[in-house]
């Protein structure tokens, strides 16, 4: 019996992540610290697994060294994905977002440094966003990393953190940099979710500058099958990596938006660009394929089709969200904007 620590595994692409590694291996430990900010939501994980004897949940900053300390010496595996992570919020208000995703990633790697003789793999969620806007199509892992938000900067700052200790310490560590995550139990702050939320309710939906700006876009349970594969292939093969989880295929923002209102017969609004907005993303998806033997299985029609039909069968979850869909942003001229 293993023990996974996941840490925000009540977030996104956390508590997917817990249910996916719930179902598929019946014999292992979930150990979930979160902090439950507005993103973090005990709800998020099913009854289910909160019931059963093999999870442990601890309500926690990953900043607390005492905790995690504790938490990471009772896991065999740890997954890092605690992190502040809604690019136009970090616009507005980013000392958080560098005390949580570069503070709390040194904290956690720490505490894997401490108990070296234990622990046996560190998977370090990063993000595409590290990249900025590609300079070469596809995005290799070798990719310059040009953070355009402080967001960005942020967790490029902790993934290269986490490749520093594996240099200097020989921690087991594996950086996985996912491109845009969507899917069910996702905040309305992010694009998808919101365009759909909006559209069920008969809003409309507005998009940033011209809607040209493209993004890779990974379905969730994808994503965690290739977290699982990092957790579980050789590990002198991607010990210290860094690896990207793509699609290989970008899509433009305002193409989903009209995917979503030939659906719902909505309108459509343009609105100011975001500051420091990424115009084009697409990964690379060799090094995934050959070091993990994994590939994006789920097309975006029918990841889009999935997360409507979870959003229009949950509105119990989401509706609560529906004040945060927009957040006020201060830009240059100190002006203040909602994005």
């Amino acid at each position: 019996m293993k023990a996974v620590l996941i840490t925000g595994g009540a977030g996104f692409i956390g508590s997917n992540l817990v249910e996916y590694l719930f179902k598929k291996y019946p014999d292992y430990r979930l150990i979930v610290l979160d902090a439950l900010t507005y993103a973090g939501r005990l709800d998020s994980i099913p009854e289910e697994i909160k019931s059963s004897p093999r999870f442990e949940f601890w309500h926690g900053n990953v900043c607390n060294s005492e905790l995690v300390n504790a938490l990471v010496g009772k896991a065999d595996i740890v997954a890092h994905l605690a992190a502040e992570s809604h690019v136009a919020r970090s616009i507005f208000d980013n000392r958080i977002f560098f005390e949580t995703d570069v503070l709390g990633t040194q904290t956690v790697a720490n505490a894997v440094l401490k108990h070296y003789d234990t622990v046996e793999r560190f998977i370090h969620v990063s993000s595409s966003e590290v990249y900025g806007t590609a300079e070469e199509i596809p995005m290799t892992e070798e990719h310059p990393l040009n953070p355009t938000t402080p967001y960005a900067a942020a967790k490029a700052s902790a993934d290269r953190l986490v490749y520093s200790y594996w240099v200097t310490y020989d921690i087991p560590a594996v950086i996985v940099r996912p491109f845009n995550n969507y899917g069910p139990r996702q905040h309305l702050e992010k694009v998808i979710p919101r365009f759909i939320a909006r559209a069920i309710r008969g809003k409309p939906l507005t998009v940033h500058g011209s809607g040209a700006s493209t993004r890779d876009w990974l379905y969730v349970e994808d994503c965690c099958r290739g977290l699982d594969r990092a957790m579980h292939v050789d590990l002198e093969k991607i010990k210290g990596q860094a690896i990207n989880l793509g699609t290989g295929i970008e899509l433009d923002i305002a193409s989903i938006a009209k995917r979503i209102q030939e659906r719902y017969e909505c309108r459509i609004e343009f609105v100011g660009e975001r500051p420091g907005q990424v115009q084009r993303h697409r990964g690379s998806t060799e090094k995934a394929e050959a070091l993990l033997g994994w590939r994006a299985d789920t097309s975006f029609d029918e990841g889009l089709e999935r997360a409507i039909e979870w959003y229009a069968n949950n509105e119990d979850w989401w509706r609560e969200q529906i004040w945060m869909e927009t957040v006020q942003i201060r830009t240059k001229t100190g002006e203040i904007e909602y994005h």
